[in-house]
């Protein structure tokens, strides 16, 4: 295809011309103003000049159309799998491609968008569609498609800012009149402080306009703890209780309507991180020692405790009859604290303190029902430990560890970390037991006892138990048989991890989750989950995998290290995933905890059409009735138009781009020589003129 035009390449400047020109019809009036002959004459040769003066030149441009660029984004998200538009985007892609395919001179670009791994970002399919047209001029657009349920989070304002001047078609999949009803939760914390309740404000959605109450489970960590009634719009305030430290994961799902959409978002998941507000712990000092304010100094350096401390200066030899109200500095609350205000306490430590009558029969089977019931207790013990007032023959003797044999021994020795204590989080890794003997000071003095109950974790001389930790009822014991740790504290002999070996402890009894000895977990990076098996037995079997739609998957785990084993597994779906052994279980969400893809899942047209009319497309739905039948309409070529469709067809904008091949020029005036031969022809004129006058 040849287009000619013409193209003006002028000798003078345009101001020179302008002179020119204006000179040339002040010439031309004159002539007129005085009917003088030849006036015409004179005035073709002046506008010769002035055209010769511009150079023109003829121009021929050869042409190649170029196609017309028709955009179809396809839309892959979560929620196009539900039911049967996925089969219905790909039946509309292949009949898109035939239709569009026979009109001819159409460059076809099909794209994926708003793929399942969107995160919480939604459907983002302008996203995708920019990016396919990216390197493409806006003239040359002929229309954009979009295959998609209508949900989509990244529409534009208006038609101007999509980039082009070209129609927009959706085509909805799904069926018409779809029934949902989906939970949201409007305020939801994500740190609690332990013990305490949180509000989580909660709605329920329901596209059948319902409100009659309906239920809602919640779960905690698995495991039902209330039912509430909602009515369908109404914020409901749910109180949930923070039962312990680290993620607490709960679960809230409302039941679901017969013949809904889908159960993907009946159910919603908030993982709260369990902090506690300030560790509370009670410390009883009897006997002066040199390690008497060991523990003192680690517990008032965290800021997070706040201690109480008593200390009984008076030991149980020096008996003379004074009350003991007159031997107190201050009169302290014993009755309040080990009564009424004993569950306060997160813990409470006896460091030496030997069975006197300060501290009433009554007070200790108030601190053995106070550890049953959940409580904590640690017996930091000496030579006292083994004699008559020792603790263990009063009624903390219901709950220790190990009984006395009545021998001290007191000779120097090294502390061991036992087998079982190589596994357990409390003394696995302590600095310095890494080889034998261990690079930490000596102690000279323990009590010799026999272990009862629970697990020892160090053992001291002749190999005898010197750390024990059991649990009894819902609470946690501690014994340590010796009072030496002080040695470690004040460097002798370069000292060893008091604090590290401390701080486990305490937290160890407080249920500090990192520290459990038995304990099953599971986390989620991107797509994989890593379960973590921590246990004292020999070996660990194998663990079940439940995935969000109710299959199972078994697991082989396989040992880290000393008391730990791991497996990592890949996933594909998004949701709630449940790890079990057949006596411990975790919970692990992995992705999005509430995604924005499932809380409107309901396909729609309203939601692009004033978009796509903005443009002159058109929506409409595909769905032909049921499973996956679609129905698209015809496919015709437009000129430009306000309006590209029609109950039965859309149109594609014939945009006539073209790109330019080749490029003849053919000069009209031949430059100055053109000039001169003009100029010298209306010389001529005027001379034989001038000579007609005179004769």
């Amino acid at each position: 295809m040849s287009n000619f035009s013409l193209s003006f390449t002028p000798l003078l400047s345009s101001v020179w011309l302008i002179v020119l020109a204006l000179a040339a019809l002040a010439v031309i009036g004159l002539g007129i103003f005085a009917r003088r002959r030849g006036t015409l004459l004179r005035a073709a040769g002046l506008a010769l000049i002035l055209l010769a003066l511009g150079d023109p030149s003829l121009v021929r441009e050869d042409r190649e159309p170029l196609r017309d660029v028709v955009a179809v984004v396809l839309d892959r998200s979560a929620s196009q799998t539900i039911g049967p538009r996925r089969a219905q985007t790909d039946r509309a892609r292949t009949e898109i491609e035939k239709n569009l395919g026979s009109l001819g001179n159409v460059d076809l670009r099909f794209v994926d968008g708003g793929g399942v791994d969107s995160g919480n970002d939604g459907t983002r399919l302008f996203a995708s569609l920019n990016a396919a047209l990216a390197d493409v001029p806006p003239e040359r657009i002929g229309g954009a498609l979009l295959v998609t349920d209508g949900v989509v989070h990244d529409s534009p304002a208006n038609a101007g800012a999509l980039g082009f001047n070209a129609p927009l078609h959706v085509f909805i999949t799904g069926r018409e009149g779809e029934r949902d009803r989906r939970i949201e939760l409007v305020e939801a914390p994500r740190f609690g402080l332990v013990g305490k309740d949180i509000s989580v404000g909660v709605r329920v959605h329901d596209t059948t306009g319902s409100q009659q109450a309906v239920n809602v489970r919640v779960r905690r960590d698995g495991a039902d703890i209330l039912n509430a009634r909602v009515r369908p719009g109404l914020l409901v305030r749910i109180p949930v209780l923070i039962d312990h430290g680290g993620p607490n994961v709960v679960e809230f799902e409302v039941a679901a309507l017969d013949d809904e959409l889908t159960a993907l978002n009946n159910k919603a998941v908030l993982t709260v991180e369990g902090v506690r507000d300030k560790l509370k712990v009670l410390l009883v000092s009897g006997e002066p020692h040199a390690g008497e304010r060991t523990w003192r100094n680690l517990l008032k350096a965290d800021a997070n405790v706040d201690l109480v401390h008593f200390t009984i200066l008076r030991p149980p030899e020096k008996q003379d009859g004074t009350p003991i109200s007159e031997l107190s500095l201050i009169a302290f609350p014993t009755s309040d604290l080990f009564g009424r205000r004993i569950k306060d306490f997160d813990l409470i430590i006896f460091d030496r303190y030997s069975s006197q009558t300060v501290l009433p029969s009554v007070y200790f089977e108030n601190i053995v029902r106070y550890v049953r019931e959940g409580g904590a207790l640690l017996m930091a013990t000496g030579p006292d430990f083994s004699g008559p007032t020792g603790l263990y023959y009063s009624p903390l003797g219901k709950i220790a560890p190990a009984r006395p044999t009545n021998v001290i021994i007191e000779h120097a020795f090294r502390a061991q970390v036992s087998e079982d204590g190589l596994k357990h989080p409390v003394t696995r890794g302590l600095p310095g037991s890494e080889v034998s003997p261990p690079l930490w000071s000596e102690w000279y003095r323990q009590v010799a006892a026999e272990r009862l109950r629970g697990v020892t974790v160090m053992n001291g001389a002749d190999n005898k138990p010197l750390l024990l930790l059991s649990r009894e009822g819902k609470g946690r014991v501690g014994l340590l048989l010796s009072d030496q740790l002080w040695l470690w504290a004040r460097g002798y002999q370069g000292g060893g991890p008091h604090l590290d070996l401390m701080r486990r402890m305490a937290h160890w009894l407080m249920k500090e989750p990192e520290l459990e000895e038995e304990a099953l977990r599971a986390t989620a990076r991107g797509r994989e989950i890593t379960i973590t098996r921590q246990t004292l037995k020999p070996e660990t079997g194998l663990v079940t995998l439940t995935f969000p739609s109710g299959s199972a998957r078994s697991i082989s785990l396989q040992a880290s290290e000393a008391g730990l084993s791991q497996a990592t597994t890949s996933v594909e779906d998004f949701g709630l995933y449940r790890v079990s052994d057949g006596e411990l279980s975790a919970l692990v969400h992995v992705g999005p905890e509430n995604p924005r893809e499932f809380q409107d899942v309901v396909s729609t047209p309203d939601k692009l059409r004033g978009l796509a009319e903005a443009t002159g497309g058109s929506v409409r739905r595909i769905s032909a009735g049921a499973d996956d039948a679609i129905t698209l309409p015809r496919f015709v070529s437009m000129r430009e138009s306000p309006v590209y469709g029609g109950p039965d067809y859309v149109g594609v904008k014939r945009t006539g781009a073209s790109v330019v091949t080749g490029i003849g020029v053919a000069p009209l005036a031949i430059g100055f020589i053109g000039l001169l031969v003009l100029l010298g022809g209306v010389l001529l004129g005027w001379i034989g003129e001038s000579r007609r006058r005179t004769s």
